[in-house]
């Protein structure tokens, strides 16, 4: 079942995305910038995280927690740890708002056990571990290559996305959650469609 969550929650956030981005084309004319970058070719976690996955939070995240927090973190800490620890920040923000997610798909019944927090927050951890070791390794020929160090990645989010975060998922019984509102989608449709005709 947690195979299904993984294709479920990548597949539907392209779908929904997609159409968000043709009503924008549409309706105004504009075109939206792609949300995902071909994610599983990822070559490390900050490939992944910076330029593959979800690319509206990242674009939103960055100006709104990174941005502010870097040079906050680097008065405090200094330029290394201030980037590591804004790097963290980030990731922190992001936890809270996917557990603030949940409560509310659940409609305030599932209290957070703070699995998916954990999830953003090892994913920050080691996420400030893979810059931290790229910028003291300064030269290309003692990184991995993108053969080995991609499906290291992945695997990683993988295994972490199994353990903390799907879980979530499955108390949410999200597959009902996402039948019913298509269901409801569809009925809306016909209505409008219907409204229309007559």
């Amino acid at each position: 079942m947690l195979f299904l969550y993984c294709g479920y929650m990548y597949f539907s956030i392209e779908l929904l995305l997609a159409i968000g981005a043709a009503l924008a084309r549409l309706l105004h004319g504009v075109d939206l910038e792609p949300q995902f970058n071909h994610p599983y070719l990822s070559t490390s976690l900050q490939d992944f995280w910076g330029r593959r996955w979800n690319l509206m939070i990242t674009g939103i995240l960055r100006p709104t927690v990174y941005e502010p927090m870097r040079p906050v973190c680097t008065r405090i800490f200094g330029k290394k740890w201030g980037l590591l620890s804004a790097l963290f920040a980030t990731f922190l923000v992001s936890g809270l708002m996917h557990e603030l997610m949940f409560y509310y798909m659940s409609g305030g019944e599932l209290k957070p056990n703070w699995e998916v927090m954990w999830f953003f927050v090892l994913h920050g951890i080691c996420l400030a571990l893979e810059v931290a070791g790229k910028n003291s390794l300064a030269t290309e020929r003692w990184r991995l290559h993108g053969f080995v160090s991609g499906p290291l990645a992945l695997g990683f989010v993988g295994v972490t996305s199994f353990w903390l975060f799907f879980p979530a998922f499955a108390r949410l019984d999200a597959t009902t959650l996402a039948s019913e509102e298509i269901v409801a989608f569809i009925e809306f449709v016909k209505g409008t469609v219907g409204y229309i005709n007559v």
